[in-house]
């Protein structure tokens, strides 16, 4: 099967050029100006004029089918794939959960089982540690082999997944030897575990409660001690869903310094606040962890985007219905699941929030979303770049059309939409899988099963430092 895609610009992280893509099979043939008139033919043509065309998005953050507090979340891997495509993103990377005295392998087992077979474009996993002992560090070694280089560790929920500095500087040594790469959620738990008690006790128990009890300078503290703690092991870090301008002074001023710090925020801390945890129990379907911050995080995250402090955008999608999930905190907002709906909005959202704002070019908006993911999660340039040789995963981008964001009409397996009514300006008009077109025009025409696992290398951090 041959598709051209023609009269569109194609925009990429290093630039924009009105040119022609051919697609043989799989993967990108040709790029180049008029085509047809070289002779160029295809089984079937795609008009972009007045279009982008773009790589196809890459999520690294997601929690598809994740167990937490007593439920899992409701995306499976066959719908939240779905609803990523519609959204743009091809690709996504998957945490895989080492349940407390499980090992690595039935952790990553298990999640293969949910994926295989029901993806519908490409997914990989990252590893999160749930136990750091001499038998799991020894496992990390074999699960970088197998294109899974990334280790998760938390200084949050104590009990739970919480691992102390000991651990973390253990396992952070282990890949000092394997090349893999430790990703942090930074904020000290146990310290939030004592304001919350405190919060209930005083009486607070609606899910503003969350927001007032994780503390940023909890956050910024607990980055400022992992990137130590990597600075002392020699290896790079990464801090998943950076929320506050306290953890993002850490990150800069590491970086600064010449340590290979890396991080990512998310569309819910550019684009939500502490304010959304009020009104009541309503607030509930805006608990994440780390939470919504004060708006005036806002500008400063913005800036972290432009000047590459802040590597990319992933969205931490981790979806509970309102109903009959997140009630589960009723009375105590410490039992409400943590987690957000997002993998389907984040690259309209920041179009309409960033490109058309002026806050950054649609080449960093390509780079934020798709580029820079790829090649800190070791997939470049199979993915996130439109050259011979890579895979056709790509976006027709109409920068016009505007759409009303609704959980009326989106594809993701939850009952409500965190941006309800938000009007966006952009939207994916064809999406392309490995040269298959998995939507077009709203309408789906992909396969479940067709998603394939993405063997990842570890990455080159001198490209990105």
């Amino acid at each position: 099967m041959r598709t051209l895609i023609k009269n569109g610009t194609i925009v990429t992280a290093d630039g924009s050029s009105d040119a022609d893509i051919l697609i043989d099979g799989e993967t990108i043939a040709q790029i180049g100006p008029d085509l047809e008139a070289t002779g160029v033919t295809a089984d079937e043509t795609i008009d972009a004029t007045g279009r982008y065309v773009i790589p196809g998005g890459i999520d690294v953050h997601t929690h598809m089918e994740l167990p937490f507090g007593g439920t899992f979340a409701k995306d499976t891997f066959e719908t939240g794939t779905r609803a990523a495509a519609f959204g743009g993103t091809t690709s996504i990377v998957d945490f895989a959960v080492q349940g407390k005295g499980q090992s690595l392998r039935e952790g990553l087992d298990a999640w293969h089982a949910k994926a295989e077979g029901n993806a519908v474009t490409d997914y990989g996993f990252h590893m999160i540690m749930s136990d750091v002992n001499d038998s799991t560090l020894g496992e990390m070694d074999g699960l970088v082999a197998e294109g899974v280089p990334d280790f998760k560790l938390f200084t949050a929920y104590p009990g739970v997944f919480y691992s102390d500095d000991g651990a973390i500087f253990r396992a952070m040594q282990q890949t000092a030897r394997n090349g893999g790469l430790i990703m942090m959620h930074a904020e000290n738990g146990m310290a939030i575990d004592v304001v919350a008690a405190q919060t209930v006790a005083a009486g607070t128990t609606d899910p503003i409660g969350h927001g007032l009890a994780r503390k940023a300078i909890f956050e910024g503290e607990a980055t400022n001690r992992v990137i130590r703690l990597a600075e002392a092991a020699g290896v790079p870090v990464y801090i998943v869903h950076l929320s506050a301008r306290d953890a993002l002074e850490a990150v800069h001023d590491a970086r600064q310094r010449g340590s290979k710090v890396f991080a990512e925020t998310c569309p819910q801390y550019l684009f939500l606040s502490l304010d959304d945890l009020g009104n009541g129990f309503e607030g509930a379907k805006y608990v994440c962890s780390p939470p919504l911050r004060s708006k005036d995080h806002w500008d400063d995250l913005w800036t972290g985007l432009v000047d590459d402090d802040l590597q990319l955008v992933a969205t931490d999608h981790c979806p509970f219905d309102f109903h009959g999930q997140k009630e589960l905190g009723r009375g105590d907002f410490r039992k409400i699941p943590n987690g957000l709906p997002g993998v389907e909005d984040r690259i309209d959202l920041l179009h309409d929030g960033g490109v058309l704002s002026g806050r950054i070019s649609k080449e960093r908006w390509v780079e934020i979303i798709s580029t820079a993911p790829a090649r800190l999660f070791g997939m470049y340039p199979q993915k996130g770049a439109i050259e011979v040789g890579s895979d056709a995963d790509l976006v027709v981008y109409d920068p016009d059309r505007k759409r009303t964001i609704s959980a009326r009409t989106h594809h993701m397996d939850v009952d409500y939409s965190c941006y309800e009514g938000r009007v966006v300006q952009g939207a994916s008009a064809v999406v392309l899988s490995r040269g298959s077109v998995v939507v077009r025009d709203g309408e789906f025409t992909g396969r479940q099963g067709a998603g394939r696992f993405i063997k990842r290398a570890p990455a080159d951090y001198a490209r990105t430092a």
